[in-house]
């Protein structure tokens, strides 16, 4: 294998050696083992700096977005044993819930699904994402329950109770498509505004913005795009919490794959997942943070790309026509990643319309009335920068220039739908409990294959 002639730079030496998942773990235990962010590789590789086989054992990757394809199993106890049947409707929150799959006759106790993009029957700003988040953070949440008739016993009364995640023994996530190779940008070239998951508010036409979705060289498969340390049964964490890959998600295909997954909901951190409102309603964000042991030379091909060298491209919102392809280093590299309140440019606008278009709810007034930015709940997707009349949020989100159709187009970025600063956060925190031994990196039992 010869070493690959691009920007990012290795000498070629070690290559035809490997190294086995044991050894790995054998070097971690001792003490003497290289554990490197992505963005540690990518800052050495940035600054001219050869990094080679011999220099790293292990790369933490991660990312934070909307991933959309997202539930939760929950059962717990509503009722004493013989006071219904079974439930047939039941809502938290206002969220309505699935029950099942199991019956759970006459014993008082739920088992329910929730999906992360679910939406509460009173409040349309607040979903499934919510809710979880809601949960992690130790908030009591109510639980509405309409039990069932039975062919021989009419229903019992609806009845409500209070309930918290301790007091539920089984609160599990689960991912059916999270962490995707590749994402996409989006463009609305048509005259008319559309709502859509890709916005907080109505996407402007005419090319007069942009919105994009990825983490680019901070990604898993990014770095792994050939699966060779990700499989069936790698240990992962997802939002903070200790999980495991179960394949590949939907919609995933060789080129272009995601995963699947789940990590117990009692164990996870609030900053890294919630709910985020687009203007088709409630989506939910998740953080997976994923160990690479590297196994062979090969693998730095991958792992040493910088963000210029991964193509994004750019579509066209209502069909998903391929208009350019762009790259990440177009949206991240020149970017702030994170947005900046400075409060002595606040106008103190009478009636602050970021209070309203906020996706995270991050901005809120006090009782005096000021405005306070609630920086674990800012997603840094930039749409205040834009919306704030008097430019007290601040952070450069750059623009693209692309040639469609003949014609230069000059498209400003708006919204950002990945937060790649917490997921530097999740990257560096993964490798620091790599290092301390909290978290033992675990060989995939299977291959993820695809037909």
């Amino acid at each position: 294998m010869e070493c690959p002639e691009k920007s990012y730079k290795c000498s070629g030496k070690g290559f035809g050696k490997s190294r086995t998942f044991s050894e790995i773990q054998a070097k971690i235990k001792a003490g003497k083992a290289v554990v490197l962010t992505a963005e540690e590789v990518a800052s050495r590789v940035r600054a001219g700096e050869k990094v080679e086989f011999e220099d790293v054992d292990v790369i933490t990757t991660a990312t934070r977005g909307i991933m959309s394809g997202t539930y939760a199993v929950l059962s717990f106890k509503v009722a004493e044993p013989d006071n219904f049947i079974r439930a047939s409707e039941v809502s938290l929150n206002g969220i309505p819930a699935v029950v099942g799959p199991c019956p759970n006759e006459r014993l008082g106790i739920l088992d329910l699904i929730v999906l992360g993009t679910a939406r509460s029957k009173t409040d349309p700003r607040y979903g499934g994402g919510h809710l979880l988040r809601e949960l992690v953070e130790g908030k009591t949440i109510s639980v509405a329950v309409k039990p069932a008739a039975s062919e021989t016993s009419p229903a019992s009364a609806p009845f409500s109770i209070k309930t918290s995640l301790s007091e539920m023994p089984f609160a599990r996530l689960y991912a059916t498509r999270h962490a995707f190779k590749n994402y996409k940008a989006f463009v609305n070239p048509g005259k008319e505004a559309l709502n859509t998951i890709f916005h907080v508010l109505p996407f402007k036409g005419d090319f007069q913005e942009m919105t994009f979705c990825g983490c680019g060289a901070l990604n898993p498969l990014e770095n792994d795009p050939h699966l060779e340390s990700i499989g069936i049964g790698t240990r992962v964490l997802i939002n903070g919490a200790e999980g495991f890959v179960t394949g590949y998600g939907t919609r995933s295909s060789k080129n272009n794959p995601n995963l699947a997954g789940f990590a117990e909901l009692r164990n996870m951190e609030p900053e890294y997942m919630g709910g985020f409102v687009s203007s088709e309603g409630p989506e939910i964000i998740n953080t997976w943070a994923v160990p690479l042991p590297i196994l062979n030379p090969g693998m730095l091909e991958n792992i040493l790309k910088l963000d210029k060298e991964i193509p994004l491209q750019l579509v066209d919102l209502a069909g998903r026509t391929p208009l350019c392809e762009i790259s990440y280093g177009d949206v991240w590299d020149e970017a702030d990643l994170r947005v900046r309140y400075e409060p002595k440019a606040c106008l103190e606008c009478k009636s602050c319309e970021l209070l309203r278009l906020c996706p995270m709810e991050a901005i809120k007034k006090t009782k005096t009335g000021k405005i306070k930015h609630i920086r674990s709940l800012c997603f840094n997707c930039g749409l205040c920068v834009s919306r704030c009349r008097g430019g007290a949020f601040k952070a450069k989100l750059g623009s693209v220039h692309c040639l469609i159709e003949g014609s230069l187009k000059d498209i400003q970025v708006t919204l950002r739908q990945s937060d790649r600063a917490r997921a530097q956060k999740a990257a560096k925190e993964l490798k620091n409990k790599v290092l301390s031994g909290e978290f033992r990196i675990k060989e995939a039992v299977e291959k993820i294959k695809f037909d």
